[in-house]
């Protein structure tokens, strides 16, 4: 019996409780469970603490319980230890003293394997973690045996080689009995290796591909078989990642695949450029080879998606490097601030949104006019953020006074201006609806952003801006002015970010090249040298956020966009991954220039410099701003012509933007009248 007064710690308490039930510590228990499961506040409930003693304790007896069928296999264990010790004479020994030695053994793991909570039962689950808590109560419990037997038992008065053998055919065996579901649910014993039929190989020797082997292993659906990794470093060739050996580089997939008897490749999303993974498709289709990507590493890891192989989509091919935020700067800036986002339901302002909710702002305010879009989604930032304070507005940007009763209810810190029409053909045949939507509602909303000491601004420009040739592309030209102009008047910190193509933004090329493969075609392109840059919606928003962060005001800021796509070359990889030929399923058709088009979007205009920033994907267009006064006049006289002449709107407009090319949509430049 251990003296009254020796104290150990919360859980050692707990195991002289379980071992020693008696009186005397019935009081030191009941004031250490308290210490432990009770809260500091001293207004906690007697009531409440005996329900919890009570839980706690049945959880413990359920976990001892659990464990009595584990009495026989140690008890045998170590007879086992003697026999191995005393080369089979367990006579000399003497049964009774082995009887006494095994129960209080068994009795002593027992219990220790019940308080680290080692969980001794088969598992397709089984983690090195595991393995190790195991490691660490069975050299506990020896410990605890060998301490045991010489201060209190000496019936467990024995040569330590006993003891270490115990220890290690208790490591091995319960070890064995733990992994051997897991061996067996991914094939790893040498007689199930071979079940799945088909062989794969994984494209990324890395965390990620390891991961992607883990998880096709345990899937019982997949009727994979990897046989091995194609890695994008040197260095890695030769080894191995769980048991499957690096057969080559990337850039070797196709030929790997064909000497090792392949059908089928697999790519993680999002782990390999864009032109890697078109390069490996080209290869790979002209032999046969079918390549499929799975959910990414992050996707995995959050159940997300389902490890369902799906085909290449065009956004893999155009895929870029993931974009590094500084979270830290992010974080000082959006945190507790009331944030306004126009032009919500849309691609990029939705995705504005649903990035700003993984940080901490003290409100969200959606404004777009939208109402469906809106809807949707409202429940999906609730369903993301079901504590933030998420307001939402049916309005038009360009209404003056609703715009100025919602800064004045809502009090926004950050305001995020991404409302604007995109269509060029559409602004050229309107273009005072161009002038109103676009210039008038982003002057309006600057102004109103001042007037309430907004602290930082944000304006979604496009590289239709540069050396504009459209009418779309001229009023954000203007816009950028204006903006850029009040910054150096006002307290708030103005920006613009500028930026080309997103894919799979609503009315773009990719959907609509879909829609019609979808109707058996032609697919129509505008020139055959018809170039765009694009981005993807979630790069686009998350540099868009950063930029807006590192803004001290004035700043154009330029985003890194890559290089330009052909039109016809997105087109072919559109048909191609969809499992058609060009000209035999599906022809692609050229439908001529429209009025304010350009073959190729520019990034910087004449007059500009590109400055580079801290972050490698966002420049800074460096110019003078104009005078805000004149400025205000230009857009005023703009805004006077209204609907009087198409001629006259664009005349006015290239007084304000100089480099507009009025002639592209059929115009002559001609000097406006005083």
């Amino acid at each position: 019996m251990f003296p009254v007064g020796w104290q150990l710690p919360v859980a050692g308490q707990w195991a002289r409780f379980a071992v020693f039930p008696s009186k005397e510590y019935s009081e030191l228990t009941r004031v250490c469970f308290f210490r432990e499961f009770a809260s500091a506040s001293d207004s906690v409930s007697p009531m409440v603490t005996q329900k919890k003693l009570t839980a706690a304790l049945f959880q413990r007896f359920q976990r001892l319980q659990r464990g009595f069928p584990l009495l026989p296999l140690f008890c045998g264990i170590h007879l086992l230890a003697y026999w191995l010790r005393f080369e089979g004479q367990l006579v000399e020994v003497g049964w009774r003293h082995l009887l006494v030695a095994s129960l209080v053994v068994s009795g002593i793991k027992l219990f220790l394997f019940s308080w680290l909570r080692v969980d001794v039962r088969w598992s397709r689950f089984v983690t090195f973690h595991d393995l190790v808590t195991l490691a660490q109560a069975v050299t506990l419990s020896s410990f605890l045996i060998l301490l045991t037997g010489y201060l209190a038992v000496p019936a467990l008065q024995a040569p330590r080689s006993v003891f270490l053998m115990d220890w290690a055919i208790t490591l091995l065996v319960v070890g064995a009995i733990r992994s051997l579901a897991r061996l067996i649910q991914e094939r790893e014993l040498p007689l199930l290796r071979f079940q799945r039929s088909s062989p794969v190989i994984i494209v990324g020797a890395n965390e990620s591909g390891e991961t992607l082997l883990r998880a096709i292993r345990r899937n019982r659906n997949l009727s994979q078989r990897v046989v091995g990794f194609c890695a994008n470093d040197v260095s890695l060739l030769g080894a191995q990642l769980g048991g499957v050996p690096v057969l080559g580089m990337a850039s070797e997939t196709c030929q790997i695949a064909k000497s090792h008897q392949v059908s089928e490749v697999l790519i993680m999303s999002g782990e390999l450029s864009g032109q890697t993974v078109r390069r490996i498709v080209e290869d790979c289709r002209q032999h046969g080879v079918v390549v499929k990507v799975l959910p990414s590493y992050e996707q995995l890891l959050r159940g997300t998606m389902n490890l369902r192989p799906r085909e290449v989509s065009i956004e893999d091919l155009l895929r870029r490097d993931p974009v590094q935020l500084n979270l830290s700067t992010l974080h000082s800036w959006i945190d507790d601030h009331p944030l306004l986002v126009t032009g919500s339901a849309g691609s990029i302002g939705s995705e504005i949104c649903r990035q700003l909710v993984q940080f901490a702002p003290s409100k969200l305010i959606l404004v777009d006019q939208s109402e469906t879009g809106q809807f949707f989604l409202e429940r999906e930032i609730r369903s993301l953020a079901p504590d933030l304070d998420v307001q939402v507005y049916v309005a038009d940007v360009c209404d003056q006074s609703r715009m100025e009763r919602i800064f004045s209810d809502q009090k926004p810190g950050i305001v995020f201006h991404a409302a604007a029409y995109k269509h060029v053909t559409l602004m050229e045949s309107n273009p005072s609806e161009a002038v109103r939507n676009i210039t008038q509602a982003s002057r309006l909303l600057a102004d109103i952003s001042h007037q309430n000491e907004v602290k930082s601004f944000v304006m979604i420009s496009t590289d239709k801006a540069v050396n504009p040739t459209s009418m779309m592309g001229a009023c954000k030209r203007a816009a950028e002015l204006y903006v850029q102009a009040l910054a150096a008047e006002s307290s708030c910190r103005y920006v613009t970010v500028r930026f080309g193509n997103v894919l799979d933004s609503a009315g773009s090329v990719v959907p609509i090249f879909r829609q019609q493969i979808e109707c058996g075609g032609p697919l129509t392109v505008t020139h055959p040298d018809m170039k765009r840059y694009f981005m993807t919606i979630p790069e686009a928003s998350q540099l868009v956020i950063q930029a807006g962060a590192m803004g001290q005001g004035g700043e154009i800021f330029v985003l890194d966009m890559g290089e330009p796509v052909s039109i016809v070359k997105l087109a072919e990889d559109i048909i191609r991954l969809s499992g058609l030929k060009v000209g035999e399923d599906i022809d692609i058709e050229f439908v001529g220039k429209r009025p304010g088009e350009k073959l190729f979007e520019e990034l910087h205009i004449t007059n500009e410099r590109h400055v580079a920033t801290s972050h490698p994907k966002i420049m800074v267009a460096a110019s003078e701003p104009k005078d805000l006064g004149q400025v205000r006049f230009e857009i005023e006289r703009l805004l006077a012509l209204g609907n009087e002449s198409q001629v006259g709107l664009r005349m006015a407009l290239q007084e304000l933007v100089p480099e507009f090319d009025v002639s592209a949509a059929g115009f002559e430049s001609r000097p406006m009248a005083a």
